[in-house]
C-alpha cells in the first residue's frame, strides 16, 4: 500500500460487540440484516482467511454512484473472534473497479457498556494512477458504505432484540 492512503473512522452503535460479529461474520445474517442491500451471499472456505465472499447486490444498491456494479467479492485475510476483528480484501466491487487498484478493510468491535459498542473502521488503498490520497469528499464516501452498512444492522437488532443474542 502507497503510506498515507488509509481512512480511520469509528462508529457508537446500540448494540453489543457480539451481536454485531455475528451477523458480520454470517452470509445469512448479513443478508437478513440489511434488507434492501444485499439480494444473496455466497462464500466459498469456512468464513475464515482465504473464503471469498460474493455479495450480489439489490438492483437499488448497485444503482448507486459508488456501487461500482452488482456485485462485491472481497478476500477474508484476517479473521480473529476472540478480539472481534476480521479483515478483508476487497477483490471486485465498488471503487476497486473505478479509481482503486486495491482497497484492504478492517473492522474491529470493542464493547462499550450494555448492548453498546464501537466499530472501528480502518480502510487502506491504493489508487489506480498511483496519486497519494483520495480527496476528503471521495474518501467521506469510502468509509461512508461501510458505517451505513453498520448502521442499516444497528436498527434491525435494536428493533429484533432475540436474534443473534
Amino acid at each position: 500500500m502507497v503510506a498515507g492512503c488509509m481512512i480511520t473512522e469509528d462508529c457508537a452503535l446500540a448494540v453489543s460487540a457480539d451481536r454485531m460479529w455475528k451477523v458480520s461474520c454470517s452470509g445469512d445474517a448479513l443478508v437478513k440484516t440489511s434488507a434492501g442491500i444485499f439480494d444473496s451471499m455466497d462464500v466459498e472456505g469456512d468464513g475464515g482467511p482465504g473464503s471469498v465472499t460474493t455479495l450480489t447486490l439489490s438492483a437499488e444498491a448497485a444503482a448507486a454512484p459508488s456501487a461500482g456494479g452488482g456485485v462485491v467479492r472481497s478476500r477474508v485475510l484476517a479473521r480473529d473472534d476472540a478480539a472481534l476483528v476480521l479483515r478483508n480484501e476487497v477483490l471486485e466491487g465498488g471503487r476497486v473497479n473505478g479509481q482503486l487498484k486495491s482497497q484492504v478493510t478492517e473492522v474491529k468491535f470493542e464493547a462499550a457498556g450494555d448492548d453498546a459498542c464501537v466499530a472501528k473502521f480502518k480502510v487502506e488503498y491504493e489508487r489506480l494512477d498511483g496519486g497519494g490520497a483520495l480527496t476528503a469528499e471521495d474518501q467521506a464516501e469510502l468509509i461512508g458504505g461501510y458505517l451505513a452498512l453498520m448502521k442499516i444492522v444497528e436498527t434491525y437488532l435494536v428493533a429484533n432484540p432475540a436474534e443473534y443474542a
